[in-house]
């Protein structure tokens, strides 16, 4: 019996923290066999992004078809898509997939440090072609009021940028709200949050749960990293301990 697979698909974070790292580590957190398009290569560190190389639109073609030519997938979660063309790739791989597998869209728009990770003209694309693609798109706050309004599309609203004693995160989903409330954690390490929570509800989604189940076991697991995150590494915004800490 086969285990459980997921793919992401979004850029690399060479500093380990986020993006594809971020996303096997936490798929082998779930006990499921990840595997990976990258759609840009980053020179990041947890002090900031210094540099930033797209992958050519064509190669990250080559890379999605190269996966589901051999490999099963049971799940896909989007990231860092960079700019209007390599998004309009995954949404023609997607499009050209009618028995897909559930995708988790996270619209990667700034990272940590305040670089910018999406051109301008990828909202577009993200909001008309891959958000109706998606069964679940996790937007934070500023992300939310760049989309703007998702008819039909289920929401993971993070709530992380606000303020307050607790965090709360809104599923919703079916015309029905789901709230999942964990004691806020402060802490300078936080870098992947959002990579790892929608990679969590991916491999949970792998694992045949439903959604709002995906969604609360993904929210705990984050709050339990965070819980451990007063121990870092690097000097800046430093990653979560993924696989290093009890869960």
């Amino acid at each position: 019996m086969r285990p459980p697979t997921a793919l992401t698909i979004a850029g690399s974070d060479s500093g380990g923290g986020a993006g594809i790292q971020a996303d096997l580590k936490t798929f082998l957190d779930h006990r499921v066999y990840g595997m990976s398009a990258i759609t840009a290569l980053t020179a990041q560190n947890t002090l900031g992004v210094q540099s930033i190389f797209d992958v050519s639109p064509s190669f990250l073609r080559e890379q999605l078809h190269s996966i589901r030519a051999d490999l099963p997938v049971d799940a896909i979660k989007i990231g860092m898509v960079a700019d209007a063309a390599r998004a309009t790739v995954i949404a023609d791989f997607l499009e050209a997939w009618p028995d897909r597998p559930p995708v988790v869209l996270d619209p990667v728009m700034i990272a940590k440090g305040g670089a910018s990770l999406l051109h301008p003209d990828a909202v577009a694309v993200l909001r008309e072609r891959l958000a109706p693609l998606a069964t679940l798109v996790t937007p934070n706050i500023p992300e939310a009021q760049v989309l703007g309004e998702l008819p039909g599309v289920a929401l993971l609203r993070k709530g992380g940028h606000a303020e307050g004693f607790e965090v709360e995160d809104v599923l919703e989903w079916q015309g029905r709200r789901y709230v999942f409330q964990n004691e806020r954690v402060v802490s300078k390490n936080t870098h992947g949050t959002g990579c790892t929570l929608a990679a969590a509800i991916t491999a949970q989604l792998a694992r045949g749960r439903s959604l709002p189940e995906a969604c609360a076991l993904g929210v705990a697991y984050v709050a339990t990293l965070l819980k451990g995150s007063l121990q870092s590494v690097g000097h800046g915004h430093g990653p979560l301990l993924h696989g290093l800490l009890p869960t």
